[in-house]
């Protein structure tokens, strides 16, 4: 080995010119964990998006909630249902039950519909084998449900005119108020307008060929007035529900889009349907009340409930936010729904298997579990069930979240659906610490939700007074129907009663149960 050999192994070895020195060791470290923590960074990201696609794809070709609802399921039922009678009747085959029934027999036909007698007599009396004549030892009675489509009819109001010969004078009945004066329209034809628009969603020209099948020409601009005139009186009854609803101290609210038609821009634009209910746990009838609004803006619902104080459930839409951080003099506690918090669990485990999301949703139903126990329970039993159930599995639940976003990497699924729950925690468990506060706010969601699936109909509102118009109305037939009492009926009534009631008595009118009637103030 000559000299040159030695120096070289003795000395480092310089780089050629223009060719860079290899980085040290440590240079090498920190190379690595910058790319580790890129592809840590990287791999959240993509569960994420897979998370979002596979959430969007559910929503876009799937159930778009946690789990079918009861009329989804009846149309498959219906539909299975649908084919066995088919094929039996091809095969002519006897009628058998789909499935077998827990009860015993037919279920009985209601009470109250009006029986038809149609009696079917023999075509002889006397006996087809030896000419006898036949003695009626009994009679077999059998029962069908039949229906009478919608009948159109006129009513002629006659009222005879009387002179007295010695003041020449002429009497008459008077003629009696309507709601509507010197219109062709009878309450109960105003009530099948109004229903049909309202409760079955139908747009007025729906009607107006429903009309025409039977020969009755109904134009959409006459209905169209008649709804506007039905609107202005029945808005104090509107009004009234909303003051009886403020007085309650404990209520839901919710919002939903619907589109309202922009004249001037040739198009529509968004406006929202605030939706205000009572909570199902307190004393007194169910009511539920309708605000139409322009917009989203969480002015409408402080405006609303201007200088009501209680405790309001709502979703996590910020609008509402600035209500519950108001000062002392209106005070507006926070519920948050356990529902919403739920959904994003739900979400997570509906992109693919997630045990901490699985985890997560059997705890949940812990909690559901408990108030399914409690429903028929008293507020004081409620309450201490709750104590007793409730609290200890929030509590667990709590912890284990803390320890569980403690390993979770910021910005995954698992870690904002954590975050949901852990940032309103307070407002979540507030309500088992009570017999009275509900635990999310499927109540106001399910009554808002046959108008969001009625918008699907009639497509638009035409405009603002529209709109506000058509929240009163719904208000005062949707509370009908939580108080079990029938839409149709009870309007049919309120417009014959209307022209002439005092508004003293306003409170009887209301769509409540008898029982629940509001002393007037």
């Amino acid at each position: 080995m000559n000299s040159l050999d030695k120096c070289t192994h003795s000395s480092p070895v310089s780089a050629p010119f223009g060719e860079a020195s290899p980085p040290p060791v440590s240079a090498h470290d920190s190379e690595i964990a910058r790319l580790n923590e890129l592809v840590r960074t990287q791999e959240i990201k993509i569960q994420a998006l897979i998370q979002e696609v596979a959430y969007l794809r559910r929503i876009r070709y799937g159930a778009k909630s946690e789990a079918m609802s009861a009329e989804q399921r009846q149309l498959f039922e219906d539909d299975i249902v649908q084919d066995v009678a088919a094929v039996e009747a091809e095969l002519k085959l006897p009628i058998t039950p789909a499935a077998p029934r827990n009860r015993a027999g037919r279920q009985a036909l209601p009470e109250h519909l009006e029986r038809v007698e149609v009696r079917h007599e023999p075509d002889s009396c006397t006996c087809a084998a030896c000419q006898s004549d036949l003695v009626k030892i009994g009679e077999d009675v059998s029962e069908q449900l039949d229906i009478e489509p919608a009948r159109f009819f006129v009513i002629r109001h006659i009222r005879p005119q009387y002179a007295c010969r010695q003041c020449e004078t002429i009497t008459a009945a008077p003629v009696a108020p309507a709601v509507i004066d010197g219109s062709l329209a009878a309450p109960g034809l105003l009530t099948w307008v109004a229903i049909g628009k309202y409760l079955d969603h139908l747009p007025l020209y729906r009607l107006e060929q429903i009309a025409a099948r039977q020969q009755v020409n109904l134009s959409r601009s006459t209905m169209s007035e008649w709804i506007g005139r039905m609107g202005f009186a029945l808005q104090p009854l509107a009004d009234r529900l909303a003051e009886l609803l403020k007085q309650r101290q404990v209520l839901h609210a919710d919002e939903t889009p619907v589109k309202q038609l922009d004249p001037g821009a040739g198009k529509t634009k968004r406006a929202y349907l605030w939706s205000y209910r009572s909570n199902d746990l307190d004393t007194g009838p169910p009511i539920v009340v309708f605000d139409y609004q322009g917009s989203r803006s969480g002015q409408h619902a402080r405006d609303f409930l201007h200088g009501w104080q209680g405790n309001l459930m709502v979703d996590d839409y910020g609008g509402y936010k600035k209500m519950f951080a108001m000062d002392a003099t209106c005070p507006v506690t926070e519920l948050a729904c356990w529902a919403h918090a739920r959904r994003k669990f739900f979400d997570l485990e509906a992109g693919g298997a997630h045990p901490h999301a699985s985890e997560a949703l059997r705890r949940i139903a812990g909690l559901y579990a408990v108030e399914e126990a409690a429903r028929a329970m008293n507020q004081d039993a409620r309450a201490a069930h709750r104590r007793q159930h409730s609290l200890p599995i929030l509590a667990d639940m709590r912890e284990w979240l803390i320890r569980l976003r403690m390993t979770t990497a910021d910005g995954s699924g698992l870690a904002r659906a954590i975050d949901y729950s852990l940032n309103r925690w307070e407002s979540l468990s507030r309500y088992a610490q009570t017999g009275n506060l509900p635990i999310d706010n499927n109540p106001v969601e399910n009554a808002i939700r046959p108008i969001a699936l009625g918008k699907k109909n009639w497509l638009f509102a035409g405009s603002e007074r529209a709109g506000k118009r058509a929240a009163a109305i719904q208000s005062l037939l949707a509370t009908a129907k939580l108080n079990g009492i029938e839409p149709a009926a009870w309007l049919k009534d309120t417009l014959e009663k209307l022209p002439v009631w005092t508004m003293r008595r306003i409170d009887e009118l209301l769509p409540i149960r008898p029982s629940a009637q509001i002393t007037p103030t």
